[in-house]
């Protein structure tokens, strides 16, 4: 079964932070808290890992998985990114918005979308997520506690823990969570494009997207692939 660590939202305890982190690193997949709903993740170079969570969602490899980055430092190691893009997203994060972005070579490619090779990145506005994310010290694959047949995320974390507590390794409880998703914005193409409506704040994401009026230059930020 699986472990079940009940943790203060805004000042979470270093000690179970800790041990939610041996289990990724043993190749787990937990529940945890983001900013939006509860999410199943693990350790992105985990296959086995990987391979858990697409089978308790049941999606397949072209569903687009979020790698959550506790900085902005993380996301120019796995994006091409110029200075428009790269200002948009820290204007924006920490906060409820994944980034739809093409894959740098520091990306396994199968966590990639087998075709557009894509990758969603964000940051999350959580203090028990963002603590988790710096001890672990790389970013997390994730993705929505959406159970099939469901519309709607998982968001009391003892039910999670009842009907999932023999699939996953670790339910991380910080209380409950929303059941919003995040806004989902496409940055592969050169411009902005807004693919899904959630909890983010659309108005200010019009006048941050003002940033993305100029064209392209190729002037990169990161590493690039």
């Amino acid at each position: 079964m699986a472990q079940y660590f009940k943790i203060h939202p805004d000042n979470p305890q270093v000690r179970l932070l800790n041990q939610a982190v041996a289990i990724l690193r043993q190749g787990g997949v937990i529940v945890y808290p983001t900013d939006s709903c509860y999410a199943l993740g693990c350790l992105p170079g985990n296959k086995n890992a990987f391979a858990k969570i697409l089978a308790i969602r049941r999606l397949n490899k072209t569903h687009n998985l979020t790698l959550l980055c506790p900085s902005m430092a993380d996301i120019g190691a796995l994006t091409k990114i110029d200075n428009a893009a790269f200002r948009l997203i820290k204007r924006l994060t920490p906060g409820p918005y994944t980034f739809l972005m093409r894959a740098s070579r520091h990306v396994p490619k199968y966590i990639q979308h087998p075709k557009k090779k894509t990758i969603g990145l964000r940051i999350p506005a959580h203090e028990t997520l963002l603590a988790l994310l710096e001890i672990v010290n790389e970013p997390t694959l994730s993705t929505s506690l959406i159970l099939p047949d469901n519309e709607l995320p998982e968001t009391d974390p003892e039910e999670i823990y009842k009907q999932l507590g023999k699939e996953v390794d670790l339910i991380i409880d910080a209380g409950p969570c929303g059941v919003e998703l995040t806004t989902v914005v496409d940055l592969t193409s050169g411009s902005v494009e807004v693919i899904r409506q959630g909890k983010g704040n659309l108005q200010k994401f019009a006048s941050s997207a003002d940033t993305m009026k100029e064209k392209y230059m190729g002037d990169d930020i990161g590493n690039s692939s």
